[in-house]
């Protein structure tokens, strides 16, 4: 019985391990724990078996560590869980409005230095200089940059 145990916590703890490789980026608490529960079932070997048992189980233990973790990086299998794409869109890209600077419009939302704009019926992201601008409150585009649009307050009540 306690043989099975021990297979239990080392066959988990090298789970783990795999899991942080493939799954969990960095070292986190998945690997810490995996090698926690793999080494408290080497300590029970050699605390139930003794010293020989416990050497031939670490050893063992370590070459199938050690050979999952190269057959794991030689193999990318961590590929096939990464993200392959990019997002290459950019904010305002697809909106094809004449804005010119001075246009009036009203917030969307809160804009606290970014928010949304309502400018000709069309919501677009904007910025403002620092200044928080509440909801439904009038703006006027006073800089237009590329594709960011920065707005101030026609209401002065804005923070």
């Amino acid at each position: 019985m306690e043989w099975l145990i021990i297979f239990v916590l080392l066959l988990f703890g090298l789970g783990l391990i795999i899991v942080e490789l493939i799954f969990v980026p960095g070292t986190t608490i998945v690997g810490i724990a995996g090698v926690v529960i793999g080494g408290y079932g080497i300590y029970i070997t050699y605390n139930s078996y003794g010293n020989t048992m416990g050497d031939l189980v670490l050893s063992i233990t370590l070459v199938v560590t050690l050979t999952a973790l190269v057959i794991t990086l030689k193999t990318k299998s961590w590929e096939r869980f990464s993200l392959k794409d990019s997002n290459s869109s950019r904010v305002n890209d697809d909106i094809k409005v004449e804005l010119q600077v001075g246009q009036e419009g009203l917030s969307v939302s809160s804009i606290r230095p970014i928010g949304k704009a309502s400018f000709d019926d069309q919501i677009l992201e904007v910025r403002s200089n620092g200044e928080y601008i509440y909801e439904n409150v009038p703006v006027k585009i006073i800089r237009i940059d590329q594709n960011k649009i920065y707005i101030e307050s026609l209401n002065k009540k804005s923070k």
